[in-house]
C-alpha cells in the first residue's frame, strides 16, 4: 500500500499535477465474513490447483515458460532439454511469464516485497511462499490474500472492493458480482468495475462458466484480453 501510494506522487510529480490522492479504502474482515463464491471465483481465476501445490505450482510455471506438455519428467533427458531450452527463451527476453505464480507467491510479494521483475526478488517470493505455506495453512492464505489484494486505485480487500463497487459487504456478494471482483485481479488499475469495464466483463463471464463446471482458458493479463475483446469494447 505504502510503495503504491509513493508511485502514485511520484507520478503527480512527474506529470505536474497536483491534487488529492484518492483516500485509501481498507476493512479487513474474517474469512466466514467473505461470500463463498468469492473464494471459488478467485481460486478459478487465479490459482485453481490452490488447494494441490505447495506454495509453488510447477506446472503452470512449466506452461507459463511455453513447455505445455503435462507428462514432463525430471529423469527424462529430453524433458529437462526442453525445459531449459525454455527458460533460456524467458530469461533472454523471448519468452513471456505468464500466469505463474499463485495465490501464495502473490500474498508474499503484496506483504514482504516489491514488484520488481529481477530474478533475486522471485527466488524471495519462492521461498517465502514455502514458508507462509508451512506456517499459516491454505485457509488462512487464502483470507489474508482476499483481504489485501488490490481491487482499483487505493482500493484493497475484496470488503473494500464490495463496498466501492456494489454498495455492500463482501458477505453479500452474488456470484457475478464475485466474478467481477476476481476479473479485475490481473489488472486492478486499467481495468475494474469501475473503469474500462469491456475488459472486466469479459474476464467476468469467463470466471462464471469455470465457477460452473465449464472448461474453458481464462485470460490472465491485460493483453490477452485484448486479444479477445472487439475494439469496441476495450474502452467501454
Amino acid at each position: 500500500m505504502s510503495m503504491r501510494r509513493s508511485e502514485e506522487r511520484q507520478a503527480n510529480k512527474k506529470n505536474g499535477t497536483r491534487g488529492d490522492l484518492p483516500t485509501r479504502q481498507y476493512q479487513p474482515v474474517p474469512s466466514e465474513a467473505i461470500a463463498g463464491v468469492v473464494k471459488s471465483a478467485v481460486l478459478v481465476a487465479e490459482d485453481h490447483r490452490f488447494y494441490e501445490h505447495a506454495g509453488l505450482d510447477y506446472v503452470e510455471f512449466r506452461h507459463a515458460l511455453g513447455y505445455r506438455p503435462d507428462d514432463f519428467s525430471l529423469t527424462s533427458p529430453r524433458d529437462r532439454a526442453e525445459l531449459w531450452r525454455d527458460i533460456r527463451r524467458s530469461l533472454a527476453g523471448k519468452g513471456q511469464m505468464r500466469g505463474a505464480s499463485t495465490i501464495t507467491q502473490q500474498l508474499a510479494k503484496n506483504l514482504y516485497l516489491s514488484s520488481s521483475r529481477n530474478p533475486l526478488r522471485k527466488l524471495k517470493e519462492a521461498v517465502t511462499a514455502w514458508r507462509l505455506e508451512y506456517w499459516l495453512g491454505k485457509d488462512r492464505i487464502l483470507e489474508l490474500y482476499l483481504n489485501v489484494v488490490e481491487l482499483g486505485p487505493e482500493i484493497w480487500g475484496v470488503e473494500a472492493g464490495s463496498r466501492k463497487y456494489f454498495g455492500h459487504s463482501a458477505r453479500q456478494l452474488t456470484l457475478d458480482e464475485a466474478a467481477a471482483l476476481a476479473g479485475s485481479l490481473p489488472f486492478p488499475l486499467k481495468s475494474n468495475p469501475g473503469y474500462r469495464p469491456g475488459r472486466m466483463r469479459w474476464r467476468q463471464a469467463m470466471i462464471i462458466r469455470r465457477v460452473r463446471g465449464e472448461t474453458v482458458e481464462i485470460p490472465r493479463t491485460a493483453e490477452e484480453v485484448d486479444s479477445v475483446l472487439p475494439d469496441t469494447g476495450k474502452s467501454e
